[in-house]
Formats: structure tokens, C-alpha cells, sequence
């Protein structure tokens, strides 16, 4: 099965799925082994709509790691647990290297000595949200190995201590009850294959206590699914459609101001799609009693990098910043240490995201802003004002500042490679100011991505509470309404969000 025939968010077939586990879900919640195996099955159904065949990968990678966790829980020396540990980290990431990054290497290679290698590609499918499952499984046995978390099975007695086959049989069902709450944390369907990026210690508890949806939950999460397929099928596929995938594909044929709008579409594309996934992914969980983390929190207001890694993509940047940066000794230790820890967590975001060297590129460009804002900040003292001023022109233009930045490398992020780049960046400073392609209609929606962006941060939660407060009969009728007029003014086709390929 292909993306053709996958269960996209986007999608009337989404809005029925999602409606169905609801109402199964619901109706068995007071058996909450039953319940909680309806969500299972449901969440292996809607991965089974990519392709069957990845089944078995994230069956292996939730194997391997409750197994290694819980080895883990019983294990008191420490060279021990430490092979526990190194042995989920190394098969994790030996997986994701293998499907997201053997050819990749292959390729870099025979670019350097010939083709010698290029017969050993796999040209196999990358298997979708590999990237977000693999962290999330493999973030349950570090935390165990850091004693931050206790496995799934820390209350098990070992399989000795049960007599006869009727005890081991009980052991047995015991030991799959436990595994089967660890595959749901890790399929669970809404932040399956794009995230947010869930810990364990923040996942597994819910499971053992399924909270019910209260009428705050259930219109928050309504309106989060709106405010995502908004910004997704309003915002994000329309500027790709009209502007920014046209303007990308041929540079040549677009003037330097049509060009820099672009640019500054793709920015608001990118947030609008993966903001957007995750809004319905948290409203969707919400619906079903489930907390998640926030994912974004307008990132272009940020008036610097560290600042704009605090607010976009929240999940992934703490991830890499507690198992990774940390791990690699973050700040503690030489300065020129803290800056090499930067650039490295940087370097290897980038690679996560795809394997190419304009991910890297992409990376090394965060990495090295970041660990230049760190130098200048430790020269100039933790106490100094903020460079441009802490009056609101210097907070302007230091918004503006950063956002520039950010645009500026997401053409390395956009573009498939460095003669695409080289492409974008001609076009961009020949100084041609034409404007054929920059139509009404166009640049509103452009200006709608801007201003929603920067509203005032209570905007939403007003938003939330007004329908909230909305008597059910008036909350399913305005649903209707959103969803009609999303449908007339969605593109003909339904358009995969751009996460889905990391």
C-alpha cells in the first residue's frame, strides 16, 4: 500500500476513522483492557494504510526495547546496563540508518571514489514516521537506564517465582499486557507518524489512568483539529500550490521580489503544515482522553535562535537537547566544548530530518548561529541588554533579524540540493522586481498566515473557550460549517504534509 491509499489527517476517510475509534473507544472505556486494545488495533490499522510491511519494523523496535527495558529494571551492574542500554540505542538507530541513511552514504561515497558501491543500494521505501517512533521507543529505555522512568514490567515478579504451568501462563499474559501498552505508546495513531515526539513518562502513566473527556478536553481538541486543518488546507497548500512549488521547481522563471515572497511563503507553508499536524494530532488525542505536549508556539516572533528552537518543534528540540546535547556534555566543561556540543546536535538534527546535505547544511548553518549567539552572549555578560535593545524597535528588529536567518536556511532545507540552491539564491539577488505571479488572492492568504501567526497569544484560547462554551447542537453545526468550507476551498487533491517524508 502506498501514500495513495493512506489515511491522511487531512481526509474525509481520517474524519470517519477518527470518528469510529471514538465511539468504540468510549463505549467499552469502563473495560479499559478492551478499550485500550481498540486503540491498539486502531493505531496498527492506520499504519497498515501506508504499507502492511512496516508492521514488522515497529514490531521488532518496541520488541527490542521492552525487552532492554525490562532487563534494565532488574540489572544493578553497571557495565551491564550499560550494554542493555547501548544494545536498544545501537539496534534503534542501527534500523533508522539502514532504511533513512545506507543509500544516502552509498551515494556520498561512489560521488567520491566512483560507482563501486552503487550496487549494494537497497532502494527500499522509507517507512513512514520512522524517524518520530524510533526516538520515542528508544527514549523509554534511556530513561530507564537513567532511573527516570520504571519499565512496563516493574511489578512483575520474575517467571521462578510462579509455580507450575498455570503460573507461567499467568506470568506469560502478563509480561503481553505490559508489551501490548508499550506498543500502543509507541503506534498510538495521532502522533504516530509525524509527532509530536511523546516520552514515555509522560505517556504510559495515562495509560494506566484513562482520564474521561470533559467538556474543556473535548472542545479543545475540536478546535485544535479546525485551528490544524486551517492552517493546513487554508494556509500551507495554498501557498505551495500557487507560489512556492512553482517558484522552487523553476527559479529562472521568477523575478527576485517573486522569489523572496517565496521564500517567505515557504516559511509560512512549512509551519502551517507541521503546525498544523500537530494541532489535530493533540486535538485528536485530546478527543480520546489523551494529554500531549505543545509542539509549537510561533516560532517567527522569536528574537533569537535559542529562543526560536524553544518554540518550534518543541518535542524534537528538547529531545535532542536531553538525550543528545546533553549526553555530549552540554555546556558543562571548555566553552569551545559547549560550541562543538551546538554544532554537533545541529549537524545530526539536520541529518534526521533527511538524508541529504542540504540537511546537513541546514543543520551546520542552526549549529553555528547558535554557538556564535553563545559566544556573544558569554562575552558580553549574562546581565547585558539584548543587542538591538530592550525597547520594542529592538525587539522588532530582532524578530526581524531571526526570521531572516530562519528563512534564509530553510532554502537549504527546501531545495533538493546545491545547484537547486545556487538556482534560488541567482534568482534572488538579480534585483528583478517584476511581479506577475504575486496575485491577490495569493498574497491575502500570505498576509492571513501573518497575522494569525502573530496574534496575540491568548487568541487561541479565547478561540477555544468561546466554542466551548457552545451548546453541542451549535458546536456540531459550526464543525459542519468549518468542514464545508474547508472542502470548497481545499485543492483538488488531498496533499500530504511535508513531515511525512522524515
Amino acid at each position: 500500500m502506498g501514500v495513495a491509499r493512506a489515511v491522511l489527517f487531512n481526509s474525509l476517510e481520517y474524519v470517519a476513522f477518527l470518528l469510529g475509534v471514538f465511539a468504540l473507544y468510549w463505549a467499552c472505556a469502563r473495560r479499559a483492557r478492551v478499550a485500550l486494545g481498540i486503540l491498539l488495533a486502531a493505531s496498527l490499522v492506520f499504519y497498515a494504510s501506508w504499507n502492511a510491511w512496516f508492521l514488522l519494523l515497529i514490531a521488532g523496535t518496541t520488541l527490542v526495547d521492552f525487552v532492554v527495558g525490562h532487563r534494565l529494571q532488574g540489572a544493578t551492574e553497571p557495565a551491564a546496563r550499560r550494554r542493555l542500554v547501548w544494545s536498544s540505542v545501537v539496534l534503534d538507530l542501527g534500523a533508522l540508518a539502514t532504511f533513512k541513511y545506507f543509500d544516502f552514504f552509498l551515494d556520498s561515497a561512489a560521488a567520491l571514489v566512483g560507482p563501486a558501491f552503487t550496487d549494494w543500494r537497497l532502494d527500499v521505501a522509507l517507512p513512514v514516521g520512522i524517524s518520530f517512533f524510533t526516538f520515542q521507543s528508544m527514549s523509554y529505555t534511556i530513561d530507564i537506564y537513567r532511573g527516570r522512568l520504571d519499565s512496563l514490567t516493574a511489578g512483575l515478579l520474575p517467571l521462578s517465582a510462579h509455580r507450575g504451568s498455570r503460573g507461567a501462563l499467568d506470568w506469560l499474559l502478563a509480561l503481553f499486557a505490559s508489551y501490548r501498552r508499550f506498543l500502543l505508546y509507541v503506534s498510538f495513531f495521532p502522533q504516530l507518524v509525524a509527532g509530536p515526539i511523546v516520552r514515555a513518562r509522560d505517556f504510559l502513566p495515562q495509560l494506566e489512568r484513562p482520564q474521561p473527556v470533559t467538556d474543556a478536553m473535548g472542545g479543545r481538541g475540536l478546535t485544535l483539529i479546525g485551528v490544524g486543518l486551517f492552517k493546513k488546507v487554508i494556509i500551507a497548500d495554498y501557498l505551495a500550490l500557487n507560489l512556492v512549488d512553482r517558484a522552487f521547481d523553476a527559479p529562472d522563471g521568477f523575478s527576485s521580489l517573486e522569489m523572496l515572497t517565496a521564500i517567505y511563503g515557504y516559511a509560512f507553508q512549512i509551519y502551517g503544515d507541521f503546525s498544523g499536524y500537530s494541532d489535530i494530532a493533540i486535538g485528536s488525542a485530546l478527543l480520546l482522553g489523551f494529554t500531549f505536549p505543545d509542539n509549537f508556539a510561533a516560532p517567527y516572533t522569536a528574537r533569537d535562535l535559542q529562543q526560536f528552537w524553544r518554540k518550534w518543534h518543541i518535542s524534537l528540540s528538547t529531545w535532542l537537547r536531553d538525550y543528545l546535547y546533553i549526553a555530549l556534555g552540554g555546556s558543562r566543561g571548555a566553552r569551545w566544548k559547549t560550541y562543538r556540543n551546538l554544532l554537533l546536535t545541529m549537524l545530526l538534527g539536520g541529518l534526521w530530518h533527511g538524508a541529504g546535505w542540504n540537511f546537513v547544511i541546514w543543520g551546520a548553518l542552526h549549529g553555528g548561529a547558535l554557538a556564535a549567539l553563545r559566544a556573544v552572549q558569554r562575552a558580553r555578560g549574562e546581565d547585558a541588554p539584548p543587542l538591538l535593545g530592550a525597547g520594542p524597535v529592538g525587539r522588532a528588529l530582532a524578530v526581524l533579524a531571526t526570521f531572516h536567518y530562519v528563512c534564509f536556511a530553510w532554502i537549504f532545507f527546501r531545495c533538493e540540493g546545491l545547484p537547486e540552491v545556487e538556482a534560488v539564491l541567482t534568482s534572488l539577488l538579480e534585483g528583478s522586481t517584476y511581479a506577475n505571479n504575486l496575485t491577490a488572492p495569493l498574497l491575502g492568504v500570505l498576509a492571513l498566515a501573518v497575522a494569525t501567526h502573530f496574534a496575540p497569544r491568548g487568541a487561541l484560547e479565547r478561540l477555544i473557550a468561546l466554542f466551548t462554551r457552545l451548546p453541542a447542537p451549535a458546536q456540531a453545526a459550526a464543525m459542519v460549517g468549518a468542514g464545508l468550507g474547508l472542502k470548497a476551498l481545499a485543492s483538488a487533491e488531498v496533499q500530504p504534509f511535508i513531515y511525512f517524508q522524515f
